[in-house]
């Protein structure tokens, strides 16, 4: 084995290990949620540490390998995708501790009737399978398992676009509760963004495998022939 194939492996390992951490922290925070769990809170808070760590330690050997070992063709789109996933996940992590602090915040267990309305345990069970489907995706090289969660995202968006309205009508009945209420919709709202991040890491790893770029107009258009292919 070359040095740059070690230190590739090494990197692979490495993110691999990230991408577990990440989806534990966002399982975590959306547990203390749903259990009234405040220790669980403070520990996806303190993990959060590792979390930066990690992602300052494959930025710096990204860079190594770049730098130092001169990759290229499918070695540099690896080292490049893995640069812009790891930015990705790092950005979830953050999420998920901001979800963490709203639950230590919050005075009493979120109304189960507003989640229900809200259709949040959805949306957290769609986040869930997102992010377990990409890390493995990445994990497997698997392209087509990175595909799948576009389709997911959908649902994210449209949940979350419909949130504004439900929490508004809530408050109006429920004006005692209106912090707890303030604080779900921004936790829905960030929700949503790791969908998106989600879907960047998805794009980074076909573009990893198969060197296609998937922004903006040609994104749609792929969703529409991907839509086709599973009919």
């Amino acid at each position: 084995m070359t040095h740059l194939e070690e230190e590739l492996q090494k990197l692979f390992y490495q993110m691999n290990d990230m991408a577990s951490l990440v989806e534990g922290q966002v399982e975590k925070c959306i547990a203390s949620l749903l259990d009234e769990d405040k220790g669980l809170a403070r520990e996806v808070i303190f993990n959060e540490k590792r979390v930066n760590a990690y992602e300052l330690k494959i930025d710096k050997d990204c860079e190594n390998i770049f730098t130092l070992l001169n990759p290229f063709a499918n070695d540099m789109r690896f080292v490049f995708a893995t640069l812009k996933i790891n930015y990705n996940l790092e950005r979830i992590g953050d999420n998920a501790e901001g979800i963490a602090h709203y639950v230590l915040e919050a005075e009493r267990g979120f109304d189960m009737h507003l989640l229900e309305e809200c259709r949040f345990h959805e949306m957290a069970e769609t986040v869930k399978l997102m992010l377990n489907a990409s890390n493995r995706a990445y994990a497997e090289r698997n392209a087509k398992l990175a595909r799948t969660v576009f389709s997911m995202d959908s649902i994210l968006d449209e949940i979350n676009k419909s949130a504004t309205d439900i929490i508004a009508a809530y408050i109006r009945g429920n004006i005692d509760n209106m912090m707890q209420a303030l604080y779900l919709l921004t936790i829905i709202r960030k929700l949503e963004r790791v969908g998106d991040h989600i879907t960047n890491i998805a794009e980074e790893i076909i573009f990893f495998l198969e060197a296609k770029v998937l922004k903006h107009g040609k994104k749609s258009s792929f969703m529409e022939n991907f839509s086709k292919e599973e009919e």
